[in-house]
């Protein structure tokens, strides 16, 4: 898959923000730290803005579609308008994973 994803340079401000987190004040190493989280909940939430408010190409530097799918029934609920994209795209991902069994 050829994705065009935003250049580490110019993927943090300089203070080390990601320009997807533009209205909270999380370093993209807070940021990383989130999406390990024990709990689901906070893993949910993180990933949700990654959704909302990243590229989508730049969403892949982050998390892949398993873990998306992992996350899916607690996720959805913060994905907004961005919502039907990323079903539509799990679902996708759904039926091409299937063809490969």
């Amino acid at each position: 898959m050829l994705l065009n994803q935003t250049p580490p340079q110019r993927l943090v401000d300089p203070k080390g923000r990601p320009y997807f987190l533009w209205d909270a004040d999380l370093t993209l190493v807070s940021f990383q730290q989130r999406l390990r989280d024990e709990d689901p909940e906070v893993r949910a939430y993180v990933v949700g803005k990654l959704l909302r408010q990243a590229k989508p190409d730049d969403v892949f530097l982050f998390v892949t579609m398993d873990d998306i799918d992992s996350l899916w029934p607690q996720l959805e609920r913060y994905l907004g308008h961005s919502r039907p994209f990323w079903s539509w795209l799990l679902d996708w991902w759904r039926g091409r994973r299937g063809d490969c069994r």
